[in-house]
């Protein structure tokens, strides 16, 4: 199934479909995601389209400079990251999906973003 995302202030809309349940978003408790505390799903990199506000988005990185962050830079909102541990797979914000409530899933999985395999 397709869904869209969206920052705040709209200036940013993706569409995407993802490669797991919504239910399956999980957080992560490296020292950036820790205090983002955003749930993400997976999508696939095949799966992901900008559609408006590319160039609206603003790029973090740090470390490897692997993981990719992505935000909106009018309204501040995280959209998405290309993954450290997967770089084919984004994981995507699921408190910006259009129609879904974070708070419905209850989503409880928490990924060890502190002892990544790739700093070892």
């Amino acid at each position: 199934m397709t869904h869209q995302l969206s920052c705040h202030c709209g200036a940013v809309i993706i569409a995407f479909t993802p490669a797991e349940d919504l239910s399956e978003a999980a957080r992560c408790d490296c020292s950036f995601c820790r205090r983002r505390a955003a749930a993400t799903v997976a999508v696939h990199e095949d799966d992901i389209t900008i559609l408006q506000g590319a160039g609206n988005l603003t790029l973090y990185q740090w470390n490897t400079a692997t993981a990719q962050h992505y935000f909106c830079k009018t309204c501040g909102i995280y959209t998405h990251h290309r993954r450290r541990s997967d770089p084919t797979y984004f994981g995507v914000n699921l408190g910006a999906i259009e129609g879904v409530s974070a708070a419905d899933l209850r989503t409880t999985k928490w990924n060890d973003g502190v002892n990544h395999p790739a700093d070892s």
